[in-house]
């Protein structure tokens, strides 16, 4: 897909979604300043928006802060914790709303997620308000139907040195042979 210059573009960045994929897939953290810099792509950035969920842990107020200093404008929620122990974060239905809201001021939404929930938001930016919807992610956890429906993809696995902080090819090797060794004992 080209892109141009003038072409305004929105970042709605699904923190959980990312978070969870790179430690499950590389034991790491997301590169949020890379990942909005390649997104971007030197375009007309007209608002970053990073959806994430307050824990209660003592590090994310630090890790807050550094999403704005990255040029995030940060959306904060409480998890939800329900009677019988379960918890719940998920920003679906806010990411949905804002982008909807935006979509008449860009050209360009780009959802970085891999979630397949957004399916039927990236067909509705597509055929009624005329966006171009990119989505960035981990390609290992990404929703088949987003991928098929998606005008352009950037697969962040595809350099993970870039896009993953505290990543080393290891970290993925150790975790398989963790779980190869577990095979043989239950064996």
């Amino acid at each position: 897909m080209r892109k141009y210059k003038s072409q305004r573009v929105a970042v709605f960045v699904d923190v959980q979604n990312m978070y969870h994929s790179a430690k499950n897939l590389y034991n790491a953290n997301v590169n949020f300043a890379e990942v909005l810099k390649t997104a971007v792509a030197n375009r007309e950035l007209i608002r970053a928006i990073a959806y994430t969920t307050r824990a209660e842990t003592a590090s994310e107020n630090t890790f807050f802060d550094a999403l704005e200093k990255q040029g995030f404008e940060v959306k904060i929620k409480d998890l939800q914790i329900f009677f019988d122990g379960s918890k719940k974060s998920d920003w679906d239905v806010g990411i949905t709303v804002d982008t909807i809201k935006l979509a008449d001021k860009i050209d360009s939404v780009i959802l970085v997620t891999g979630d397949g929930d957004y399916a039927p938001l990236v067909q509705y930016l597509q055929e009624n308000k005329g966006c171009v919807v990119e989505a960035v992610s981990f390609q290992e956890t990404t929703s088949s139907k987003l991928l098929e429906l998606v005008d352009d993809y950037i697969n962040l696995s595809e350099d993970k040195g870039k896009y993953l902080i505290n990543y080393r090819p290891q970290n993925r090797l150790r975790k398989n042979n963790n779980l190869n060794i577990k095979r043989v004992i239950n064996k």
